[in-house]
Order: structure tokens, then C-alpha cells, then sequence
């Protein structure tokens, strides 16, 4: 294969995976939300409650499941002690002391809090990912792979803006 061949099956693919993740976006069926859809959640609203209560970001991922771009979430960089909870409904999700750096550029986390998250087979983009979210309401937070460290050899690999922190008062 020479450099033009090269260049240009590079540039299919990434037109591709673009036209792709666009048609994600504008409301194709996501294998997850689609498996979540059968679940019932304690926490429910309509769009237009949840963009009353959300920013835009926020709603694009807690309830669209978007991804915030890597490096971009002040939670990257939260390391006192407290816990992080789900941005939509505040149900506690995961504790400092499981927050490590991954060096991903979004908050990671060794091991949830007991009945935090929910957990769906997300088959988006082309690949078998596990998709997390909050147990209670159903909001998107991220996902959750097979590579981090001991004791549990898990990243919950998690959008910063689908969280809150609530530090722990002395």
C-alpha cells in the first residue's frame, strides 16, 4: 500500500466512524438506552424536566449518553476525601478512596458504591463495551473496562459532568 492509499483509507474511516457517531447523536437506537428502556427507575422525568434541571452538557450525557472531551472535567483533578454522586438525581455512586488517575483524562474509579450503578451491554461505535449508569435514575456516566488496578483490576472510566463531589466534612 503506498502513502495516497494510505491516506485515503484513513480518511474513510474516520468519515465513517464520524458519520457514525453523528447518526448516534441524532436519536439512532443505542443498544443500551434500548435495554435500559424495560428497566424501571425510581427517578423519572421527561426531557424537558431534565434540561430544566441540567446543563447542557450534563443532559448530553447523563440522558443522551454523550462523552465529555478527555481532560476537560474539574473532577479530573478532585482528590479530597468525600463522594461522588450522580449529577441527576444525586444518589451516591462512588467513593474517593476508589478514585485513582488513569491517565485517560476522565475521572476513574476502582470499585462503586454498593448498589450505585446499573450495568448494560452497549454495542455502539462497533465494539461490546459495558455501559454504566446510576442505578437510580438511569443516567449515562460511562463505562466500565477490564485494565485497572488492584484489588479489582477495573476502570469505571466516568464523564466528570455526570457527577457531583461532596467533600467529607471533618
Amino acid at each position: 500500500m503506498n502513502r495516497r492509499d494510505f491516506l485515503l483509507s484513513g480518511a474513510a474511516a474516520i468519515g465513517i466512524i464520524g458519520a457514525a457517531a453523528t447518526m448516534l447523536r441524532m436519536g439512532s437506537p443505542q443498544p443500551a438506552r434500548a435495554a435500559q428502556a424495560a428497566e424501571k427507575f425510581e427517578v423519572t422525568k421527561t426531557d424537558d424536566e431534565w434540561k430544566a434541571i441540567l446543563s447542557p452538557a450534563a443532559f448530553d450525557v447523563l440522558r443522551k449518553q454523550g462523552t465529555e472531551y478527555p481532560g476537560t472535567s474539574p473532577l479530573l483533578n478532585e482528590h479530597r476525601k468525600g463522594i461522588f454522586a450522580c449529577a441527576g438525581c444525586d444518589l451516591p455512586v462512588y467513593p474517593s478512596e476508589t478514585k485513582f488517575d488513569s491517565g485517560t483524562g476522565w475521572p476513574s474509579f476502582w470499585q462503586e458504591i454498593a448498589n450505585g450503578i446499573g450495568k448494560t451491554e452497549d454495542r455502539s461505535l462497533g465494539m461490546t463495551r459495558t455501559e454504566v449508569h446510576c442505578r437510580r435514575c438511569g443516567g449515562h456516566l460511562g463505562h466500565v473496562f477490564d485494565d485497572g488496578p488492584a484489588p479489582t483490576g477495573l476502570r469505571h472510566c466516568i464523564n466528570g459532568v455526570a457527577l457531583t463531589f461532596k467533600p467529607t466534612t471533618a
